[in-house]
C-alpha cells in the first residue's frame, strides 16, 4: 500500500468501504452522516459529492480492527492485541526514507495570493465548533533547529481563512518543543501538513514515539521498504511523495490568533469560547489532482480517532516497557472508550516480590505513560487485558484497595474534562493492583473442571441436544 488511492481500491475490495454518490453538505451533514456510521461500525465512506466541491472526502477510514489490519499488512482476522505486538516487534529495524525527483503530490501547485484553502472540501463538525477543521485525520511536519530530527505530528487545525489554519501544539509535545527553539533563534518555524497518504503514516503522526525517534523510519518497518519522499516547495521538510494535499508555512511563536473550541475526542468541547493560539501563515498548497480530503469524525468514542489512538498508544507504552527491561510483560491494553490513553490494563507474569508494583510504576514513567495516563490495572498472566469481563472478574476477586496506589500529581492533558478547564495541566494516578500477590505463600485455590470428564461430556455434546 502506498497512498490514500490504494487503501481504497482495496478497501473497497473487501467490501469494508461504501461509496456515497447522493449530495451532502460539508456543514455538519456529512460529520453527522460518518459519526452515525462509526457508530454502527459501518464501512469506511467515500463522499464523492459534496456540495460546492468537485473533489471527494474519505472518513471512518480507522474506526474498525478489520481496518488497521488491512492498514497495517495483517489478515483481516487480526485482533488489535494482535496488531499491537506486530507493532512492538517491528521496532527493532528502521528503513530510512527515500528521496524522490518527481512525486504525484507535485501535480499541481497554488503559491503566495493564489493559496486559497477554501478549495479543499474541509467539514465543519459539530454545532458548537469555532469553525471548519482542515486538519483532523493528517500530520504536521517539523524539523527540529538544533539536530534535524524530523518529527510527525497529529494537532488540530482550524481553517480560518483563505491562507491561516490555527493550530493547538499543545504544551511538551514535539512540535511545541521545537518552536520553542525557533522562538530563542527568532525565527519562525517552518511546516507543512499533509492530508491524504498511506494511512500507515497518519498512525505514525497520531502515535507517540519518543523524541529524536523518525516516524517515517518506524512507517518503513512496518511497510519492509522506504517511504518515498520529496522536499517541499518552500522549505526543506521532506513530505510523503504520494501525499493527496501538501500545505506549506511557517508558526510564528510570537503572534497568535483566535481558535476553537473544538468537539474533541473525549466527547467534549475544549473549551466555552475561542483561545489565542499560535497558527500557520501558508506561503503554497501542493496537491493531485482531484485530491482525497481525509477527515476524521473525533467526538465520542468509539470513532476512529479512538482505534487509532488505542492502537498507537497502547502499543507505544506495551514497547516502552519491553524497553525497559522489564520481565514477564505478556500484554498491553489501552481500551478505544479512554481513547487509548487514560486508561491501560497490563498482563504480566510474576516473577518475584513487588513485581506488580513495579510494572504499576513503570507504566506510568514511560514517556507515553507520563502524559495523560490516569488509571493502571494490573492483572495476572491468566487474564488477557482485553477481555473486560475477565478483567472485571479480577478487579472484583484479586484487587484489595490496600495495595492501590494513588500518586496526586502527574502530567495532564488540557483535553481532559474530568478537570477544570483553569486546572488541567496536573491529574492524579490510580495505580491498581489486581493479581494475587506472589508473595503470599497460601494462595486462593482456583477452580477447575476435571479435564477427563470434560472431553467425555465434549464427546457426547450432540448427544445431549446441544
Amino acid at each position: 500500500m502506498k497512498d490514500m488511492r490504494d487503501f481504497i481500491q482495496e478497501a473497497e475490495a473487501r467490501g469494508l468501504l461504501h461509496r456515497i454518490k447522493a449530495e451532502v453538505d460539508w456543514n455538519l451533514e456529512l460529520s453527522h452522516i460518518a459519526k452515525l456510521n462509526e457508530e454502527n461500525q459501518g464501512p469506511a465512506l467515500l463522499f464523492e459529492n459534496v456540495k460546492d466541491y468537485d473533489s471527494p472526502v474519505i472518513t471512518s477510514v480507522c474506526t474498525t480492527t478489520e481496518r488497521l489490519a488491512l492498514i497495517m499488512g495483517m489478515p483481516g482476522e487480526s485482533s488489535l492485541v494482535d496488531i499491537m505486538r506486530m507493532w512492538v516487534e517491528k521496532n527493532e529495524d528502521r528503513i530510512p526514507p527515500r528521496y524522490v525527483d518527481n512525486a504525484p503530490c507535485k501535480e499541481n501547485i497554488m503559491m503566495g495570493d493564489d493559496v486559497d484553502l477554501f478549495r479543499f472540501p474541509a467539514p465543519k463538525f459539530y454545532p458548537m465548533d469555532g469553525g471548519r477543521f482542515f486538519g483532523t485525520a493528517h500530520f504536521v511536519v517539523t524539523k527540529d533547529p538544533d539536530t534535524g530530527w524530523v518529527n510527525l505530528g497529529t494537532y488540530r487545525l482550524q481553517l480560518l481563512d483563505k491562507n491561516h489554519l490555527g493550530t493547538q501544539f499543545i504544551k511538551g509535545k514535539h512540535a511545541d518543543i521545537m518552536l520553542k527553539k525557533y522562538q530563542k533563534l527568532k525565527e519562525p518555524m517552518p511546516v507543512a501538513v499533509v492530508v491524504g497518504c498511506d494511512p500507515i503514516l497518519f498512525l505514525m503522526g497520531a502515535s507517540r514515539l519518543s523524541a529524536f525517534e523518525s516516524e517515517y523510519d518506524f512507517a518503513g518497518s512496518i511497510r519492509g521498504e522506504a517511504i518515498d519522499v520529496i522536499k517541499a516547495e518552500t522549505n526543506d521538510l521532506p513530505v510523503p511523495a504520494t501525499a493527496e494535499i501538501v500545505v506549506e508555512g511557517e508558526v510564528d511563536a510570537d503572534t497568535f490568533m483566535d481558535e476553537g473550541p473544538f468537539g474533541e475526542y473525549t466527547g467534549y468541547y475544549s473549551g466555552v469560547g475561542t483561545d489565542p493560539r499560535n497558527f500557520i501563515d501558508v506561503k503554497c498548497v501542493t496537491h493531485r489532482t482531484n485530491p482525497v480530503f481525509w477527515s476524521t469524525t473525533v467526538g465520542r468514542a468509539v470513532t476512529d480517532t479512538h482505534m487509532t489512538m488505542a492502537l498507537t498508544y497502547g502499543a507505544t507504552l506495551w514497547q516502552q516497557l519491553v524497553a525497559m527491561k522489564i520481565p514477564g510483560i505478556k500484554a498491553v491494553y489501552c481500551p478505544p472508550e479512554g481513547s487509548g490513553r487514560f486508561l491501560a490494563i497490563i498482563s504480566m507474569t510474576q516473577m518475584y516480590p513487588g513485581h506488580a508494583d513495579q510494572v504499576l510504576t513503570a507504566a506510568i514513567s514511560t514517556e507515553m505513560g507520563a502524559y495523560g495516563l490516569k488509571t493502571v490495572i494490573v492483572v495476572d498472566d491468566d487474564i488477557d487485558p482485553w477481555d473486560i469481563s475477565r478483567v472485571m472478574y479480577a478487579l472484583s476477586f484479586r484487587f484489595q484497595p490496600n495495595r492501590s496506589q494513588v500518586i496526586k500529581r502527574g502530567r495532564s492533558t488540557p483535553l481532559d474534562p474530568s478537570l477544570p478547564l483553569n486546572a488541567r495541566e496536573i491529574t492524579g494516578r490510580l495505580l491498581l493492583d489486581a493479581t494475587i500477590p506472589y508473595d503470599w505463600k497460601e494462595k486462593p485455590i482456583p477452580i477447575e473442571l476435571d479435564p477427563e470428564l470434560v472431553e467425555k461430556i465434549k464427546g457426547r455434546w450432540s448427544e445431549l441436544g446441544f
